[in-house]
């Protein structure tokens, strides 16, 4: 502050300085850089060392009260509680009347002021309205140290001084209007582009992922989002998933492709009633709203994706300013959550066809290289007990989804049982995959249970599909299932209990409706006790258990099987069998079969090769050798002899398998090993009038 004089500057200079000050104010729209720089021209030709600035409407702020400090030309904090209805600015702008101090008669009190300007240390006072085509915009208040500043004289000046202020600062708001007002046009058609943007994407665009990226991406920079995602739920609406997230300065937080915690009942609530759902960040304990934090978001809506009555999903935006979304926006929301629904019902509709498509050249192409390759017959033949057995079996479990665990020998016919089950179930009519472990590197066996990417390991050079991806809703059958290595086996099991995997070289999760159908001609319960083979995967796969007997176990069959074996093979070889002698039939039906059905398929067919006439001329001195002093029947007398040793111990323990006392504690087996190795020996319990009766 200063008591310096004023400096003398005549009339015309003053009125002359007005001009230019007109000129300045009119591109000046921030309240406080236009008492600052007012009050810089102002002190050129008037004397003060406060002045103050109200403007009753400043657009998108409402009123604003400004004051100057010339001496450090800054703007003096005004307290907060001092209400701007209360000030004596706004009481000169509502009356439109001038107020000096020292007061004038007839003027009124104002206390408040009066001892803001004791504080002050300021002796002369003088507030006049801004008016404007007759309209108040607001008052302008000038203060000094010196007494007697504002006279009449200087009180005309300085109206005349605030008569051109309202009218530069009318003009300024009547633009900021003006341009307020185009903004919103312009906001307004943008939105509508907006709409019909995203209109002509859901009926020109099937991709999904480009869909709705693109969505995302527009929503976020037309409604000035930080964050716009959409959320995929399962057929369940167990399980959801963050599928695409546009969100530029995220934190790192959320990621996309996470999975997303549900609740059941608030997600089912929010489906049922269709209606957006503002975001809160006020909660505890709840993972969104702490994620919301954790992002900075305060605002934000999340839109149910419905379309035909199915829940697809959650598109939700969200804002890192107090702005939250007005009505307006909430509405374009909405109809933007509408056809991103509609969208996703489009491209999920055409992922489906062309998943199906795809589905069905692959089955077709492995139909085609399995008719190459298949056997040479296509039915389980014979009638004997034991193989009826066996098909009772395949009746009762064929109508379920259950795990089949096939044990048997070496080409006892274990395929056919497996092919009988998946024709005789609800999946008959899709594709039957089959693999054996055994014929695979351990190294690439993966690959081809569960496909690769390209790229993830040498020689990927293109996408696979796997054997349980193939067989999405049909049956893969896995022989010589005993041979996956146990570093695969957590996979498989994973693939019982969750129907998930992924593929090779990728992170994302599949699914699969395969039903698995295993066998194998290894003692599991074995290799699971010497920890080759995980007992969790053992007790999955082993859900229901088939024996299919060796061919010698059912020697009744034989006739039936080189009969079938002659009729197919004979057609192969355009060789025309119509007699078999007897005894060559007799041989055969004595014969141990350590090769099962495969090596009597083979020796017929050996046999046609050297048939020249109608009767059919096979190679008994192979047969005979091998019953002589051959390794084979060695083998045999080995089996009769551990038959004839399990029947001992047997009947001393009164067929008690189990316990301290029991036939497997002498045998040294545990009790699952005996039963299993009992079905092996074809031991039988006999019931009490003689029959047998199953161990």
């Amino acid at each position: 502050m200063t008591d310096d004089p004023p400096p003398t500057v005549s009339r015309e200079e003053r009125y002359r300085a007005l001009l230019g000050i007109a000129n300045v104010l009119g591109v000046i729209r921030d309240p406080a850089e236009l008492v600052g720089r007012l009050a810089r021209y102002l002190r050129q030709i008037a004397t003060f060392d406060f002045m103050s600035l109200y403007l009753g409407d400043v657009p998108g702020r409402g009123p604003v009260w400004q004051v100057w400090r010339v001496d450090d030309q800054s703007i003096v904090p005004i307290p907060e509680s001092v209400p701007l209805e209360e000030t004596v600015e706004a009481w000169v702008a509502s009356r439109r009347r001038v107020v000096s101090w020292p007061p004038v008669a007839g003027q009124p009190s104002f206390p408040h002021v009066e001892a803001a300007l004791a504080r002050h240390g300021i002796r002369s006072f003088l507030a006049v309205p801004l008016l404007s085509a007759g309209r108040e915009v607001g008052a302008m208040t000038f203060g000094s140290v010196r007494a007697g500043e504002y006279d009449e004289g200087e009180a005309e000046f300085l109206s005349a001084v605030a008569d051109l202020v309202a009218l530069a600062i009318d003009g300024a708001a009547s633009f900021e209007r003006v341009r307020v007002a185009h903004e919103r046009l312009e906001r307004s058609s943008e939105r509508l582009r907006l709409v019909l943007e995203v209109g002509n994407a859901v009926l020109s665009n099937l991709d999904l992922e480009e869909l709705l990226r693109a969505i995302s991406a527009n929503v976020r920079r037309v409604l000035r989002c930080d964050v716009a995602s959409v959320v995929l739920l399962d057929a369940e609406r167990n399980r959801a998933r963050l599928h695409v997230l546009d969100f530029p300065e995220g934190r790192g937080f959320v990621k996309e492709g996470a999975e997303i915690p549900v609740r059941r009942a608030q997600v089912d609530e929010l489906l049922r009633s269709g209606r957006p759902r503002e975001l809160t960040v006020d909660g505890e304990g709840t993972s969104g709203a702490d994620v919301a934090r954790a992002e900075g978001i305060r605002h934000g809506w999340t839109f149910p994706l419905l379309s035909r009555g199915r829940a697809l999903g959650f598109f939700s935006v969200g804002r890192r300013d107090e702005e939250r979304f007005d009505a307006g926006e909430v509405e374009l929301l909405a109809q933007v959550a509408g056809q991103i629904a509609t969208a996703l019902d489009n491209a999920l509709a055409y992922r489906e066809i062309a998943g199906l498509t795809d589905q069905l050249a692959r089955e077709k192409l492995y139909l085609e290289d399995e008719i190459r390759s298949e056997m040479s017959f296509d039915e389980i033949v014979g009638r004997s007990e034991a193989l009826r057995r066996v098909l009772r079996q395949v009746e009762t479990v064929a109508p379920t989804d259950s795990t089949v665990l096939i044990h048997g020998e070496t080409g006892s016919g274990k395929e056919l049982v497996a092919r009988a089950i998946h024709d005789r179930s609800a999946r008959a009519g899709r594709t039957f995959v089959k693999l054996n472990c055994a014929a695979i590197p351990s190294g690439l066996l993966e690959s081809e249970l569960f496909g690769h990417q390209k790229g993830a390991f040498t020689g990927a050079i293109a996408d696979r599909v796997g054997r349980f991806e193939l067989a999405s809703g049909g049956t893969v059958f896995l022989d010589e299932i005993g041979e996956v290595p146990t570093e695969l086996q957590p996979k498989l099991l994973r693939i019982l209990q969750e129907r998930e995997f992924e593929r090779l070289g990728s992170s994302r999760t599949l699914r699969t409706d395969a039903r698995l159908i295993a066998a194998t001609n290894r003692y599991l319960e074995a290799m699971v006790e010497g920890g080759t083979f995980r007992a969790d995967l053992f007790y999955r796969l082993n859900v229901f258990p088939i024996h299919v007997p060796p061919l010698r176990e059912r020697p009744e069959d034989i006739p039936l099987l080189v009969r079938h074996f002659v009729q197919q093979l004979g057609r192969k070889t355009r060789k025309k069998v119509e007699t078999i002698p007897s005894e060559t039939m007799n041989a055969l039906a004595r014969y141990d079969w350590p090769g099962n059905i495969r090596e009597l398929q083979n020796l017929i067919e050996r046999a046609l090769i050297l048939t020249n006439g109608p009767v059919l001329r096979v190679p008994l001195d192979g047969l005979r050798a091998r019953s002589g002093a051959s390794p084979i029947p060695a083998t045999r007398t080995l089996r009769e002899a551990e038959r004839e040793h399990v029947l001992a111990v047997l009947e001393e323990t009164g067929w008690v398998l189990g316990g301290p006392n029991g036939a497997a504690a002498r045998l040294g087996l545990n009790r699952s090993t005996l039963q299993f190795r009992l079905k092996r020996l074809g031991i039988v319990r006999p019931d009490r009038r003689g029959a047998p009766e199953r161990a």
